[in-house]
């Protein structure tokens, strides 16, 4: 059995490599670069995957220069066989879907796919497809996907070569870090990944430096929350100058105007000025400032002018660089050729496994007579009542969740009723679903119940009693319902995308819905197509 835990890995989003393992691949990362510039080609070697037939496929299906060059140039250190595809020629033109495509290439002997989309989620799910196309038809590998910037999402290898830079600069430390990122946080796909990226360092500050119209998305404002980062908020960097806790590191992202609509547009001077360096700035700069963009900068209006490449300042340029080295190293340990020695600490979590459906043991409901009916509604002899639904919100809202959980749960074509109540305490609002008649839910039914109406209760009536009482609270994890779907239009698993990927939500620490694909947070009650 291979010890190596790297190999054969996906690089999806940048939490799919752990804290422990990124700071492995700095130190081979440090190590590489050290023998890149001082020549010693018997360490060079000893990073080289160095197999002609080990196949990497680039396909770069939005416009890229960096990125695509750098892995390119990082192949051919290694000495393999790299093929690229042609976005304007490729398959997905004539409506091929990813799947398709893709175990077709695996078939052809392509151990590494690395991927620049619009679509968001696409190398999460072609990292499950492929692998059970690999299994199913026998092959000796598992197909690794890289994620090389997936639309709106993330950019997990330029987040990697981002905090190798920011490492470097902080004296090889990860004890602590004081980062402002300034610019387009609203489409910045490599500031996205740095809310959890960030993660390698023992304590992070973060400020965000950007207008409103530009601002970091909820979702990943929330993630950076959960993980303990200090985060404050700035309109402008003239803001940011006038307090006095300025960070030492910058890093810049270009506006993605044309993104944003005509009324945008409108206001681009106004936006730019508030996120663009002035040369009146510098003397308000703490001493030691570096700054850092993903590039490239755009050439009319540069976020970094270039009267500051000459600087001190500027860290952009080796950072750059630093991509190639970060990305060889990742190409050796994904192949299996370096990562031998490394021996994980603390194994990734996996998901609890959780029981969300609560069964009211027979003794207690001995004990207390339930009331299952609210005034105005009859009583029923048999059947069953769904109650507590959205307790503590408008009678509007309860009436839209109710007609919800009925699409959901398919009681819109039987008998009964649906009632909206006050609670015991004669004040908070609660819905209630009643359905007279014998009924039985399995156990996916229950699932679907918890998920689409948690907090409720399901009580089975029989003989004009409560012989069995359910609590429901919010499953861990929803999958493997038809009718589930991401409301992101450019995730792999809405409807729009035509891939048929199966949709599938992580309960997050706020009780919300995160895709398994693109990220995106939902209510409970966003995730079933209405």
């Amino acid at each position: 059995m291979d010890s190596n835990v790297f190999k054969g890995r996906s690089l999806c989003t940048i939490d799919d490599f752990s804290i422990e393992e990124r700071k492995y691949l700095f130190s081979q990362v440090r190590k590489l670069k050290a023998a890149i510039l001082s020549d010693d080609t018997a360490l060079m070697d000893s990073f080289r995957i160095n197999d002609p037939d080990f196949g990497i496929y680039e396909v770069f299906l939005e416009d890229s220069t960096r990125t695509k060059e750098s892995f390119r140039n990082a192949a051919n250190f290694h000495h393999v066989k790299l093929t690229e595809m042609s976005s304007q020629s490729s398959s997905f033109n004539k409506g091929e879907s990813y799947a398709d495509t893709f175990n077709t290439l695996t078939g052809y002997e392509n151990q590494v796919f690395i991927i620049r989309s619009k679509v968001e989620g696409v190398c999460r799910y072609l990292e499950g497809e492929c692998s059970e196309y690999a299994r199913r038809n026998g092959l000796p590998y598992r197909p690794v996907f890289i994620n090389a910037g997936d639309g709106k999402h993330e950019h997990p290898t330029q987040e990697l070569l981002d905090e190798y830079s920011f490492f470097e600069d902080n004296a090889f430390s990860t004890d602590s870090i004081h980062l402002a990122l300034v610019g387009d946080l609203f489409h910045g796909r490599t500031v996205h990944s740095k809310a959890n990226g960030l993660k390698v360092f023992d304590h992070v500050k973060v400020d965000l430096i950007a207008p409103k119209d530009l601002a970091m998305p909820e979702t990943y404002l929330e993630i950076m929350k959960d993980n303990g980062y200090e985060i404050r908020a700035f309109g402008s960097i003239e803001e940011y100058l006038s307090q006095n806790d300025i960070a030492t590191k910058w890093y810049f992202t270009r506006p993605q105007l044309e993104r944003m609509g005509e009324r945008i547009l409108e206001r681009a001077d106004e936006l730019r000025s508030c996120i663009t360096f002035r040369e009146e700035f510098l003397s308000r700069l703490p001493e030691g400032t570096i700054f850092y963009h993903p590039l490239p900068r755009h050439k009319e209006h540069p976020v970094i002018p270039v009267f500051l490449d000459n600087l001190p300042i500027n860290g952009w340029e080796r950072q750059s660089i630093n991509g190639m080295y970060c990305r060889i190293v990742l190409l050796a340990l994904v192949s299996g050729r370096i990562g031998s020695d490394f021996i994980p600490s603390d194994p990734k979590p996996s998901i609890p496994e959780e029981d969300y459906i609560h069964q009211v043991p027979d003794d207690v409901l001995s004990r207390k007579k339930e009331k299952v009916v609210s005034e105005g509604v009859r009583p029923i002899d048999e059947g069953l009542v769904i109650d507590h639904i959205s307790r503590g919100k408008t009678p509007e809202e309860i009436r839209e969740h109710m007609r919800l959980i009925c699409k959901v749960m398919g009681l819109d074509s039987l008998k009964g009723g649906e009632w909206v109540s006050t609670g015991s305490d004669g004040v908070t609002w609660k819905g209630i679903i009643f359905r007279p008649g014998h009924m039985e839910l399995d156990r996916k039914s229950l699932k679907r119940l918890a998920a689409v109406a948690p907090g409720c209760t399901l009580n089975f009536i029989k003989g004009g009693r409560v012989v069995a009482k359910y609590r429901a609270s919010m499953p861990p994890r929803i999958y493997n319902f038809s009718d589930l779907m991401c409301t992101n239009e450019a995730c792999i698993s809405n409807a729009l995308q035509s891939e048929n990927a199966p949709a599938m939500f992580v309960r997050t620490e706020e009780n919300k819905y995160r895709c398994a694909y693109c990220d995106k947070d939902h209510s409970f009650s966003e995730i079933f197509r209405k």
